[in-house]
Order: structure tokens, then sequence, then C-alpha cells
């Protein structure tokens, strides 16, 4: 069986690889230490098709290095350390050059298996090369990231595409066979959504179903055997962060039509409707907060309507949901808030609670203070008595600002009327 287009036309060294200039090119952050030959770990970070793996084992040709291969997804720590053991083996043989070990989908190794790549890391054992499309920030645990360079991967440009289209009719043993005009290239890039092995597949799906020695590319002879224009949307990849942070900032900037449209495209590409409804939850406190407390409970009834109801009903309720997200009015005073006071928090360590505040159970806590001074809010008129609740350290601290807007107009006066001068927002 033949194997499929983008493997048989994979480039095995810098000279034939296109796309990634910013890494590879003249001025590129790879090139130099290519050309030194000293090879660090690395993460290759990017959308699904451009070029990670290839470029793994092109670095690993060009030094000349021993080169291992394991898939994150069938692949556990018995199987690291089994590498890592012909590594040490082979760090006799080549004490200059040690092994690379080239992980594919790396974010998918738990905490345990990625804590058995540190000490061979560590010791210069292997030579680690990581690929993933998720943020290897969240993904690759902290004491392995920071042994790593991180490369970011882009997808591949208009201009690489249709080169890469050239390459492929020219060189491929098969393709090259037929005599193809590519007339028109529009449907099939758009259809490959910036991703190369996408690209190859379907290019290699057009040609091989014409019956006919000579092809015509055109976009509606691609639409026609594509069946249908995909959705480029890939859950577990960069568009799936892309297109929800596209959503949350239409809603944020109070655009419902683009919040339904990203809405949409997450629709269309399958996406989980928790994480959609959950995402709209944590927007309703962090970007509506007090400004429109509804939000927050509107945006939880959500959650839960469409873990009931399902697809393909779930879609009203969270467009009803988004629109009305999206035309509230906006505060993010809460997130705000909390952010300066956990800031505060890690700056001035565990202060100590107030004695008048603390609570008082015993008769050794009472004779030591706890409690005393205090004074009950509700034996007072107005349901208020002033009283300092901060640590001596940081008292007198404003960390909430109301927002500008009606509700939180009134919560500042009603803030500065019992307040008087402390609250001078």
């Amino acid at each position: 069986m033949n194997a499929p287009l983008a493997e048989r036309i994979r480039p095995a060294n810098l000279k034939d690889y296109l796309s990634q200039q910013h890494l590879i090119g003249p001025k590129g952050s790879l090139t130099s230490q290519l050309g030194t030959g000293m090879i660090p770990s690395m993460i290759f970070w990017g959308p699904p098709g451009t070029g990670k793996t290839t470029l793994a084992n092109i670095i690993a040709n060009e030094s000349g290095r021993p080169f291992y291969v394991l898939s994150a997804v069938d692949s556990g720590v018995a199987a690291v350390r089994e590498v890592i053991e012909k590594a040490k083996k082979n760090d006799n043989l080549f004490s200059t050059k040690n092994p690379i070990l080239f992980i594919d989908e790396i974010h998918r190794f738990s905490k345990s298996q990625q804590d058995s790549l540190l000490g061979a890391v560590e010791k210069g054992w292997i030579t680690l090369i990581g690929a993933t499309t998720e943020n290897p920030s969240f993904e690759v645990i902290p004491a392995l990231l920071s042994r790593c360079q991180v490369y970011v991967l882009e997808s591949f440009s208009r201009e690489d595409m249709e080169a890469l289209l050239r390459r492929a009719l020219k060189e491929d043993e098969i393709l090259s066979k037929k005599k193809v005009t590519l007339q028109e290239t529009e449907a099939i890039i758009r259809l490959s959504g910036g991703d190369a092995r996408k690209l190859l597949n379907v290019l290699e799906l057009v040609i091989l179903s014409e019956k006919n020695e000579k092809v015509t590319i055109t976009n509606e002879l691609v639409m026609q055997k594509a069946q249908k224009n995909t959705v480029l949307y890939d859950k577990t990849g960069e568009q799936h962060y892309d297109i929800i942070s596209a959503f949350i900032k239409s809603i944020r900037g109070s655009d419902p039509n683009a919040a339904v449209y990203w809405l949409a495209r997450m629709i269309e590409g399958g996406e989980d409707i928790k994480f959609i409804a959950r995402r709209m939850v944590i927007l309703s406190s962090e970007d509506i907060g007090n400004a429109n407390p509804n939000a927050l409970l509107l945006a939880n009834s959500t959650f839960q309507a469409v873990n009931t109801i399902g697809y393909p009903e779930a879609r009203i309720i969270l467009s009803q949901c988004a629109i009305y997200l999206a035309t509230s009015p906006k505060s993010n005073a809460s997130y705000k808030a909390i952010g300066e006071a956990q800031q505060l928090v890690r700056k001035t360590g565990d202060l100590s609670v107030p004695l008048s505040i603390r609570n008082a159970p015993t008769k050794l806590m009472k004779q030591l203070g706890y409690g005393k001074e205090y004074e009950y809010a509700h034996n007072y008129e107005g349901n208020f008595v002033p009283h300092e609740f901060l640590p001596e350290e940081i008292k007198g601290t404003t960390f909430y600002r109301p927002g500008n807007n009606p509700k939180e107009n009134a919560l500042k006066n009603y803030l500065q009327q019992l307040w008087k001068d402390k609250y001078d927002f």
C-alpha cells in the first residue's frame, strides 16, 4: 500500500523545507544553533500540519544523531525508559552527539510520564524534541519546560501552500505520472486552513479519484470531490483556543453578531457544549459582574440546560445566552479586585487576622482578646457600624472599585455613604 502523499514528499533537509522562515531562514532563531551543531532540547508548538515532525527529522538527519520516536498517544513510562536506556548505551559512542528523542503530542503525556524524562534531559543522555498543538505553558510540567526552548510554528501561508502543491505535482512518483493542470487553488487552500497535511490529502483525493490522465484542478472540482466545504475546527488543536478567544472577545466587546458567528463556528465544528457554556459562566463574572448580576444566573442556567438538552437544540440556548451577555453592561471590577488582592497576599504573606474579628469559642481565647471590641453590625442603625476588617499592615487598602455603569454607580454611592472618606473612588 502506498504511503500518503504527505509522507512520500516529506523533505529530508532544510533546503527543501517550506515555511517557518522565522525559525530556519537566514535570520531564523534555530538557524545558528543548527549551524553549530549544539542542539538544545526544544518544544515545537503549532497547529496541525505545520511541519513539526518533519523539522525534528531534519534536525536529526543534518546533525547526524540517532533518532528515536515516541507517540504520546500510545507510549507509557516503560516505553520512555526503554528509549532512555538505549540512549545511555549510545552515549559512549556519540559523546558529543547525544540521541534525539522526538515525542509527538507531548501534551498528552501525564505528569508522571513527563517526570520520567527529566533526568535524561538534565544529564544530557537525550536531546528532547516535543511536538504539541497545545500551549506548552499549560500542558508541559514547569520542570521540563524550563529545560526546553519553545519554538512556535505558524500555519502555512498561501504562497507556501501553492509552492507545496507545485512540488507535489512535480516530484511525487505517483502524481507526476498524470498530466495535472493547477488552474485554481482557492478552494483547496481554503479547505486546508493552513494545514499542509490536509492540503496534500485533498490534492491526492481529487487527482486519484479522476480516471482521466489529464486533470484540471478547479475550485468546482475540488468542492465536488471533497463533498462539502469542511469547516476548519480542531477541537484539540490551536483553532480550539483561537476561536473560543474570538468568541469571548466578541462578547466582551458587546458585538452580538460576531459572538453568534464564532459560536456557529464552534457548533459546526462539533465543540463540546459544556466547554462553550462553561466559558460563558466565567465571562459573566469576569466581564459583566455586578454591572448585571443576572448575567451569571442566566449563564449558569444555560450550562445546566444545554447539559440536559444536548445538540442540536442546545445551539438555541447557547445563542440566547451569548446575545444576552454581549448586549449586557460590562464591568471587570470583581475580576480586578480579586487579582489585586491575590497579588497583595503574595507580596505580604500570611498577615495576622485582627484580634477583634477572630472567633472566640473558648474562655482562653476570650482572655487573650479574641473578639474584643468587635461590634455586631445588626445592633446598629442601617445594620452598619464602621470597623477595620483588614490586617493592620494593609488597613484602608481598596481592591474593589465599582465600574461606571448604573448598577455599580448605585453600589459606589452606597459604599461612600456608609464609609464616608474611606472609599474615595
